[in-house]
């Protein structure tokens, strides 16, 4: 699975052009034409960056990305707005973004912010190099291979495979994997969002994801990571 982008703008038209050139590019991108929508679709659709436009029908987008940014501190803001002053672009990165595009804009300029914000996501320490079977890990250099064929994770996978190669052979809690991997925000601890991206690890590294042999279910205490 590519990388997930939610794209969140009240212009439809916008968001067609996002979505179908974006696509062209690799990534996976959810679109809502309003917050609601948006922040409903984060307990299913976890997303490693987050596309907002300024104005929306339901709220300031540099308050929303306020919220956000207290409840998820990692993931990557990309702000969109058509106010091109200085003073807006600062009060949009003070808010919280990481960047703040100007429309119209070129969506080779976009691709290039969003692969710039994705390489800032923080990763966990892990061992330099790890073989377990046939998966092999380079975390130093961000590696991932299956019998010799490199696997594209997104960073939120990436980061879900460091944290279970740390803790191997432990059983460790859907909670114990929020408060690492996401910070402990309350939004994770009623959704699935950790189960998801779990189901779309095991599709990348598992011969056989309904019979997994590196990420088992622990039943009742969350999942372990075989020795």
């Amino acid at each position: 699975m590519n990388n997930r982008i939610l794209a969140v703008d009240d212009d439809k038209d916008i968001l067609k052009v996002l979505k179908a050139n974006l696509e062209l590019h690799g990534y996976d991108v959810y679109t809502a034409e309003n917050w609601t929508e948006g922040r409903e679709s984060l307990s299913v659709y976890m997303p490693d960056l987050i596309i907002l436009d300024v104005m929306l029908p339901d709220g300031d987008g540099t308050e929303i990305c306020r919220d956000v940014r207290k409840e998820m501190p990692d993931i990557p803001i990309i702000m969109l707005t058509a106010k091109d002053k200085v003073s807006d672009k600062v009060f949009g990165l003070e808010s919280g973004a990481d960047d703040y595009v100007v429309k119209p804009f070129e969506t080779l300029e976009l691709v290039a912010r969003i692969k710039a914000c994705l390489r800032r996501v923080p990763v966990p320490a892990a061992e330099d190099k790890v073989t377990i079977g046939a998966l092999k890990v380079d975390c130093r250099k961000r590696l991932v291979s299956v019998s010799g064929k490199q696997v594209a994770l997104t960073p939120k996978e990436y980061d879900l495979l460091c944290f279970f190669i740390n803790h191997r052979g432990e059983a460790v809690s859907r909670d114990s994997i929020r408060k690492n991997i996401w910070k402990g925000s309350h939004i994770y601890s009623w959704s699935r969002v950790i189960d998801v991206h779990i189901q779309h690890l095991r599709q990348k590294i598992e011969k056989d994801p309904s019979n997994p042999r590196y990420i088992l279910t622990v039943p009742g205490a969350g999942y372990r990571f075989a020795d």
